[in-house]
């Protein structure tokens, strides 16, 4: 019968396993100086070794003539511990065997001695599977076992094992295999068994398996059975779903270029064509960590505006655990990248407004009014002497009238003060109670994004993070400076929102991230100097005549807010 290559190539003893150095040489030297512990925890991430290394300490620490810490493998311990029927080994699947009734058949038995090792060694795997009563009923045991007993535990999530029970026991990390061990490996053992492959696409199965050895042979013998000549790189994107490097390039540059018709239409044709979308959206994110590396790192030139490829990293992997779980990952997918190319889009129309309105004056603005004519704009635009202005496409349209943009500035700049003063009268009563309850209270918003109303309001009070909180007041923030002025133009309409649908009444400061850090080190900074701050008045918020505040409300909510309706 065909034996799977990840049982076949278990290591045997400490000098055959890969990558935890640190913690081999550890337990060696344990057994050299005869100097173990009655109780261990092995935790890690799956595949890197933890129930393997548990057999090989259970079997070295019953050798009769241990050589360097590892078992001789020719003494009469050596051969019966070797053997499936071994009972003085024994192994507990914690998943299945989890209740207090197989802990307490545990203890009765434990002070029985050893039938033909000299330990007893109990590994208990996914120890954290334990029921609440299962770990009260170990604890005692832990603390004080027998002479001959010795204990194993291995976990992958040693967070939801009680301390009680980590505190009793002697811990170790294991940490993922890095990718050059296991390329190692993988090739070493395709010598053995002459397959024949290409480096690349081991360095693929390396990088797929997420620092699991055993991961990475389950993926070589898969290609194994697949393939019968050599495997190609071909063959790797074939059977796991994936996409070419050059498909990969072609969605990524329709991304940054903002075409939504057509990277939709290419996320299905990936899922019509087999492909497994969210391993796509995972080669994504690590072809973009690959371009900002050689750019950083080799000073490669990179044909992306950066700040957009870190913020498109960081927007998938702050979203591959929901990705993963959710429903229908196509749709979220989709989603998501929807909403970081409108999103992207629409901060480069304020950008450009921006920079239009400081390179030309009030006085040439008005010149534009007198006038509807494209060619006109255009040929003012292609005289003026910032040669970075002509570049911006349909200017006409983004162009606004001299007075509501000289109203409009006006109008932030006075926002802008109050949001000072709010800030500072915040963090004057800052309390974390208050905070923690409107933050457990935001979810509230869920209900309303697709409200025809106030759907817009309820999705940017969503995106917004909760820096801090008073009796009085609340600090939101957000990642870019055109979306905090987006907020500031309707504050009425989001404090209003804000305060119906929480049941409170709060005036909100609305600042950017990059503001918030500065805001929030000088205040720390004046309390490990013992100073305090003071409440100070709150300057008036001023309501300029011919003000289009109504208009943007009512008329401009869909092309400030519209984009994040839909994605949301």
């Amino acid at each position: 019968m065909y034996q799977a290559l990840y049982r076949k190539y278990r290591p045997k003893d400490f000098d055959s396993v890969v990558g935890q150095e640190p913690l081999v040489k550890t337990l060696k030297n344990s057994i050299k100086n005869n100097s173990f512990c009655h109780a261990y925890m092995f935790f890690g991430p799956r595949g890197t070794g933890k129930t393997t290394l548990s057999k090989i300490f259970a079997r070295s620490i019953n050798c009769l003539n241990p050589i360097d810490g590892n078992a001789c493998e020719t003494c009469d311990n050596c051969i019966h511990s070797g053997e499936k029927e071994c009972v003085d080994i024994i192994e507990i699947d914690a998943a299945s065997n989890n209740g207090v009734d197989e802990i307490r058949e545990l203890k009765n038995k434990i002070s029985l001695v050893p039938a033909e090792l000299r330990y007893k060694v109990y590994i208990i795997d996914e120890v954290h599977m334990l029921s609440l009563g299962a770990f009260n009923a170990l604890l005692k045991t832990l603390e004080e076992p027998p002479k001959h007993a010795v204990f194993i535990l291995a976990t992958t999530d040693p967070q939801k094992v009680p301390d009680t029970i980590i505190s009793r026991c002697q811990c170790f990390s294991f940490k993922r295999i890095s990718e050059d061990s296991i390329v190692k490996r993988l090739k070493y053992i395709c010598g053995i068994e002459k397959i024949e492959i290409d480096d690349d696409v081991l360095h693929e199965i390396a990088l797929a398996s997420e620092g699991g050895m055993r991961d990475s042979l389950g993926l070589l013998d898969k290609l194994h059975s697949f393939i019968d000549g050599k495997i190609t790189i071909n063959d790797f994107i074939e059977l796991n779903g994936m996409v070419s490097n050059n498909e990969l390039k072609v969605l990524i540059d329709s991304i940054m270029n903002g075409e939504n018709a057509k990277v939709l239409r290419l996320i299905s044709s990936y899922n019509n064509s087999g492909k497994n979308v969210i391993q796509v959206i995972s080669q994504v994110m690590n072809y973009l960590r690959d371009i900002l590396v050689s750019y950083y790192v080799n000073g490669v030139e990179c044909l992306y505006d950066i700040d957009s490829l870190i913020r498109l990293v960081n927007v998938i992997n702050e979203k591959m655990f929901d990705i993963k779980k959710s429903g229908n990952p196509n749709v979220y997918i989709e989603m998501l990248l929807l909403k970081f190319m409108n999103d992207f889009t629409r901060s480069d129309k304020i950008i450009s407004r921006e920079i239009i309105s400081d390179k030309i004056s009030l006085q040439n603005f008005e010149k534009f009014n007198n006038t509807n004519n494209d060619r006109n704009v255009k040929k003012f635009l292609e005289s003026s002497e910032e040669e970075n202005i002509t570049s911006i496409n349909d200017v006409s349209n983004t162009v606004i009238n001299s007075e509501d943009s000289k109203i409009e500035n006006l109008r932030l700049g006075n926002l802008f003060e109050v949001m000072k003063a709010r800030v500072n009268n915040t963090l004057a009563k800052a309390d974390k109670k208050i905070l923690k309850s409107i933050v457990d209270s935001m979810n509230v918003f869920n209900d309303y994004t697709f409200d025809e109303e106030i759907g817009y309001v309820a999705c940017s009070l969503m995106d917004a993070k909760i820096r801090a909180a008073s009796v009085d007041n609340i600090i939101i923030s957000y990642d870019y400076a055109s979306v905090v002025k987006q907020n500031l133009l309707i504050l009425d309409k989001i404090t209003s929102v804000f305060n119906k649908l929480t049941n409170l009444n709060k005036k909100i400061a609305i600042i950017t991230d990059e503001e918030w850090e500065k805001e929030k080190n000088k205040y720390i900074l004046a309390i490990k100097n013992g100073q305090h701050y003071n409440i100070i008045e709150e300057p008036e918020i001023k309501v300029f005549e011919g003000s289009k505040e109504n208009a943007i409300i009512t008329s401009s909510a869909v092309e400030l807010f519209g984009d994040i309706v839909e994605v949301e």
